[in-house]
Formats: structure tokens, C-alpha cells, sequence
């Protein structure tokens, strides 16, 4: 927090930049009073200069400060964060002796870690906890914080045998230790918290699962309990139907159903391979990306899935990413990696020749196919896998034209997502400083991040600073994309890096005859092809727009009298670019258009013997019926129409 206060008073400017002075020692809890009291009763947290605080903490600082409530994610996280507390206090009351992990909040909710001994808990044994967290939220037992020396934690845990608070305390700077007390639940914590237990009125524990401490496979597994809870029942309920529907559009049913991927033991766990409906599919994304790229100015490579050992550890991905990587292979005394990244590779094509300042910007693009390391407990569908295609592409420029180039790829990300009707939000990922994983000069970091946010501001883009989540070799900015189910998901990323050009001693010539650094743009707006098709399949429940639909219409003779006459509709449709067959299957015609529904396909030509003696088609449309009866070149003309303007599904 920010020291532009005298000893006694304090300022705070507001998100719409008003200002107040208060004195020294007041709480968020009074700021948020002073505005109104129903900001004061709904109140969750505060956040001032990027740190979040619990309404009841006496403020030593002023600054920038935000009043969070259930709207602002802050006032979210914190409200899960104490209710993972309130679980982890009905565990402790139901079963005596557990030792806890820990139970941070989640993006939807939150969940705690437990040892549970000899006892197993599953999801039969969750209403009893629910039950009893409802209990203790109902007794509005305030959230106290409060520290103690380190050495009184320690001696503490020790003397509960309790190894897990241990090992957490073991990673912690000498000094005072936070802790959180609510009734008669004490936990090891840095918060914040919401005020009270009350505010807690609805809660769902969704599953369970083991999860190993620490994410470490050699140390003991516990029992992770997810839940999710709101500050309303009606919140709760609306989520609970918002799941029910994400049962049915889950991409690991859909995906297989319709003909998209599957995965073969034979072949190997977190390996997809796509059918040849799902081959169409991420064809049809490629071409879609492919074609703006190349009229953006990019031009295309193509990499091996391999690459020379020391190729990573110039780059620094290994031994950095040691552990999410395959291990290293022996060939002819040399050692090889399975290409966990296409950026190496790129660098040593831009350095296959002498650029001037006058070719810059190299814009070098590829849907590279890259390989890591995921536990066999975190593979999931298509979503989390061991293979999978970047739509990668690097960016070298001058640092004059860094920023012009981070909008144009910004404005890519947006065009991009804006097709498929997915609103984005933006988050700027930057550095701490107090980390150590960041690599390269600490003055090139700042150039990079003052021009990413110059960048944003010049769009006028609304975004969040988030410290610590860069990657190693610079900043980035993260695009979180919302499908139609509200749930949102990190895909795209704009990073820009000064590391890359010094440790592959990258150079071009200027204006002064005299070689100097490129900076590099690392930019993916799709991030994984097969991660983005599995929110894809889940954002339209496989309903694809027709422009993407691996079959865009089916011909449905009546009888198998018109199936000649229905093969000259096919061959004018697939002239024209449609993706269409027949259906000549000896079915019903009810059994034929119940499978092309079950299929998903946009478009039924229904033909009879009215259809064939006056050349139209009768029209049906996915989810929508019977449209009537269509002009066969009319129908034509609609179809192309979708397809060339990337028309979306109709909402219901």
C-alpha cells in the first residue's frame, strides 16, 4: 500500500476517482459504512493498491481502494476462502482426529484438503458436512485474525503431530505467523476473510477426490472435498441447474458421440486422436485462423516434434519445466526432448538469416504440435492432454514497433473470439519481484510491462493486474474467455519477451549499421486446439454454427426411388462448398430425421416426389423443424450466406 499519507490521516481514491480522507487505524468495514450502509451490509473484502484485506483490519495506509462485494471476484475468493474454513470446521466436528491441508478458493468455489486417517469419505458422507456447515454458518461467528511468533506455530503443530500445517510452516519467513479463529475452528492463514460466518446462507459440497500433498505422487494422498457456496439460496439453485447443464454438454460425452475424438488405451492415456468429423472441425479453425493471419502479414513454418536437448536448455525450458516434460532420449550420444514448445525452434528460424530493421516485423506462425508431462489423475478429455496444437506465433520487432504489434495481436485475440460469440476478459500478467523464477534484467521487465499497459490503455480495454503470474522470460497479457454456460476459461495469450533474444543471441541490423536485440511477441490466440475445441463443443453442446459443423446438411430421399434425383442436389451442394451427404440407409424417413437431430447436423433436405417434379427441397432445421418448402437454388443461396458471414446459432 502506498505512504502518501501524514501520521493521522489517511487517503483513499475510489474506481471512479473520487477521494475521501479518514484517520488513521479505520477499518474497510467503516469506509464501505461512510458511502452507505447497504455497501457496509454487503461488504466482503477490500482491496487497496492490489492487496486484499478483511473489512474488520485496522488500515495503516492509504491508496487505491475497491469495496468488494459478491460482484467483484476479490469479494468472491474471500467469500469461498471462509467457507472452505467453515467446512474444514464441520470436518473437524463430525471426525476427530483429521489433520488438515490446506483449502484455498477456486474459481468456482473452493475445496480442503484432509487427511482422514483410516476412513473413507465419499460423496454419500457430503450432506451430513453440508448439514453441519449450515449449522455453524447460522451462528455468525466472526473471522478474527490474529499472529504469533513462528517458533509458538511450530511448537504448536508439534505438539498435534500434525505434518501438513508443519511443512507449510517450514516454507515461511521467520517472524510473526496469521492466523484465522472463527468459533471454536482455529487455521493457519494468511486470509483475508469475509466478516462473519452469517453471510454464508447456501452450500454444496460437489464431489470428492484424491489429491496428493504438496501435488507430490511419492507423498501420502488425501481426501480433496470441493464445494461451492452463495450469499443467496436462489444463487445456489441457479447454479445447480447451470451444472445439471454442463452434464449435458460435457465435451468428454458429446465429443465421442459426434464422431469429434477419441482417446485409445492401445494408443496411449492424454493422446486424443481426432476422427474425421473432428479432423473437418479443427481444419475448419485452422483455415479460419490461417486466412486472417496471412492477411495480417504472418507467414507460416512448419517444426519437427523433436528437438536437440540443447536446444531447451538454451531457451531454459529444461530444465525449468523439467518436470512437466517428457524425458530426454538418447540418439547417437546426443540427447532429445519431445517438443515441449514451438518458441525455440522459431528462434533459430528467424536466426537462419540476417535481418535489417526494414524486414521487421517477422511474424512466423505455426500450429505446432507439442508434448508434456501430465499426471494420469489431471488428463481430462480433451481439455487436459499430453499432445496437443499451439496455433503459436512469434513475433520479432524493434522496440518501436512493440507496441503497435501487441495491439494488432490484441485485436486478432478479440476478432477471434468474437466470432464464436465468447466475451472476453483481460487480465495483465507481470512480475513479482519478490520471486525468483523470472528471468532476465528487471529494467527490461519494466519496459515490457509499461508498454503492455500502455498498449491496453490506448484500446481503452477494462482489465486486472495480476503480480506473480507472468511467465519465466516476461509479461503477458491473459485472455479469459466466457461461454455460453457464464463459466470462464483462460485460452489466448499476448507475451512479450526481451529474455529469448539475449540467451539465443538474436540480433538484426539498424538504421546505424550496428546490430541490436529484437524484442519477441509470443502470441496464441486459440492457446491449445484441442483445449479450445472441448470448450467449444461445451459452448454450443455440439450445436455448431453451420460454418463449422463438420457435416453442414444431409439429404433425406423418401424412399430410395429419389435417390438418384437427390445425388444432383448433393453434387450442386458440394460444388458450391457445402458439406453434405445422403441418407440412403432403407430407415423411415422419421428414423432418419431423428438421427440426423441426434447427429447435430444444421440443415435436413427433405426430397419426395413433389421436391423432385418441382425442384425444390423441403427444409428442416436443427432444433427448429419444419421451415417449408425452398426454391432448391434459393436454400442454396442461404446456406452460403451462413457459411461466408459465420453466421451464429439462433438463440432459443
Amino acid at each position: 500500500m502506498s505512504d502518501q499519507n501524514n501520521d493521522q490521516k489517511l487517503t483513499f481514491t475510489f474506481p471512479d476517482g473520487s477521494r475521501k480522507t479518514f484517520d488513521r487505524g479505520v477499518t474497510g468495514h467503516e469506509i464501505a459504512k461512510s458511502i452507505s450502509g447497504r455497501l457496509a451490509r454487503e461488504a466482503l473484502s477490500i482491496t487497496v493498491d492490489n492487496t486484499v484485506l478483511d473489512l474488520h483490519r485496522p488500515l495503516t495506509s492509504g491508496g487505491n481502494i475497491t469495496i468488494n462485494t459478491w460482484d467483484d471476484e476479490d469479494g468472491r475468493l474471500a467469500f469461498w476462502h471462509s467457507s472452505a474454513h467453515v467446512m474444514a470446521e464441520a470436518v473437524e466436528a463430525l471426525y476427530p482426529g483429521v489433520k488438515l491441508g490446506i483449502g484455498p478458493p477456486i474459481e468456482q468455489g473452493f475445496y480442503y484438503d484432509i487427511d482422514f486417517g483410516d476412513r473413507t469419505i465419499s460423496s454419500e458422507d457430503l450432506p451430513a458436512i453440508e448439514e453441519k456447515m449450515q449449522e455453524l454458518a447460522r451462528q455468525k461467528n466472526r473471522f478474527d485474525r490474529f499472529e504469533i511468533p513462528k517458533e509458538e506455530a511450530v511448537a504448536h503443530y508439534r505438539e498435534k503431530n500434525d505434518p501438513y500445517k508443519l511443512d507449510l510452516l517450514e516454507g515461511l519467513e521467520d517472524g510473526t505467523i496469521s492466523f484465522y479463529k472463527q468459533g471454536n475452528f482455529t487455521d493457519l492463514c494468511r486470509g483475508p476473510h469475509i466478516p462473519d460466518t452469517g453471510a454464508i446462507k447456501a452450500v454444496k459440497l460437489t464431489n470428492t477426490a484424491g489429491a496428493y500433498w504438496r501435488g507430490d505422487v511419492k507423498s501420502k494422498q488425501l481426501t480433496r472435498i470441493y464445494g461451492i457456496s452463495f450469499p443467496k439460496k436462489n444463487m445456489l439453485d441457479a447454479f445447480l441447474h447451470q451444472m445439471e447443464e454442463a452434464k449435458k454438454r460435457d465435451h468428454k460425452k458429446l465429443g465421442p458421440q459426434l464422431g469429434i475424438y477419441m482417446i485409445d488405451r492401445m494408443v496411449g492415456s492424454g493422446l486424443p486422436m481426432w476422427l474425421p468429423k473432428g479432423t473437418i472441425l479443427r481444419r475448419t479453425l485452422e483455415a479460419f485462423l490461417r486466412e486472417e493471419q496471412l492477411r495480417r502479414g504472418y507467414q507460416e513454418v512448419i517444426t519437427p516434434h523433436i528437438g536437440n536437448l540443447e536446444l531447451y536448455r538454451t531457451s531454459g525450458h529444461y530444465p525449468y519445466y523439467k518436470d512437466s516434460q517428457f524425458a530426454p532420449m538418447q540418439v547417437d550420444d546426443e540427447g532429445y526432448l519431445l517438443k515441449p514448445m514451438n518458441c525455440p525452434h522459431h528462434h533459430r528460424i528467424y536466426d537462419n538469416e540476417m535481418h535489417s530493421y526494414r524486414d521487421l516485423p517477422v511474424r512466423l506462425a505455426e500450429f505446432g504440435t507439442v508434448y508434456r508431462y501430465e499426471q494420469s489423475g489431471e488428463l481430462n478429455g480433451l481439455s487436459r492432454v499430453r499432445g496437443f496444437t499451439q496455433d503459436d506465433a512469434h513475433i520479432y520487432c524493434t522496440n518501436d514497433q512493440l507496441k503497435d504489434e501487441i495491439i494488432n495481436c490484441i485485436d486478432l485475440t478479440q476478432f477471434v473470439f468474437s466470432t464464436f460469440d465468447m466475451p472476453i476478459d483481460i487480465r495483465l500478467s507481470f512480475r513479482d519481484d519478490d520471486d525468483q523464477k523470472f528471468g532476465g534484467e528487471r529494467a527490461l521487465w519494466d519496459r515490457a510491462q509499461k508498454e503492455i499497459k500502455e498498449a491496453a490503455d490506448e484500446m481503452g480495454l477494462k482489465y486486472r493486474i495480476d503480480e506473480g503470474e507472468a511467465s519465466f522470460y516476461g509479461p503477458k497479457i491473459d485472455f479469459i474467455i466466457q461461454d455460453a454456460l457464464g463459466r470462464k476459461w483462460q485460452l489466448g495469450t499476448v507475451q512479450v519477451d526481451y529474455v529469448m533474444p539475449e540467451r539465443f543471441d538474436l540480433t538484426y541490423v539498424g538504421s546505424d549499421n550496428q546490430k541490436h536485440r529484437p524484442v519477441i511477441i509470443h502470441r496464441a490466440p486459440f492457446g491449445s486446439m484441442e483445449r479450445f475445441t472441448s470448450i467449444l463443443i461445451e459452448h454450443f453442446a455440439g450445436n455448431f454454427p453451420v460454418w463449422l459443423s463438420p457435416q453442414q446438411a444431409i439429404i433425406i430421399p423418401v424412399s430410395d426411388q429419389f435417390n438418384d434425383f437427390s445425388e444432383t442436389y448433393r453434387k450442386q451442394l458440394a460444388d458450391a462448398g457445402i458439406r453434405v451427404s445422403i441418407d440412403k440407409r432403407g430407415e423411415q424417413i422419421g428414423a432418419k430425421i431423428r438421427n440426423a437431430e441426434t447427429s447435430k447436423i444444421p440443415y435436413m433436405l427433405i426430397v419426395s416426389e413433389k421436391e423432385m417434379r418441382s425442384g425444390t427441397v423441403s427444409v428442416r432445421k436443427h432444433k427448429k423443424g419444419d421451415l417449408g418448402s425452398f426454391n432448391f437454388s434459393e436454400f442454396l443461396s442461404i446456406i452460403k450466406r451462413e457459411v461466408n458471414e459465420k453466421a451464429l446459432p439462433e438463440t432459443e
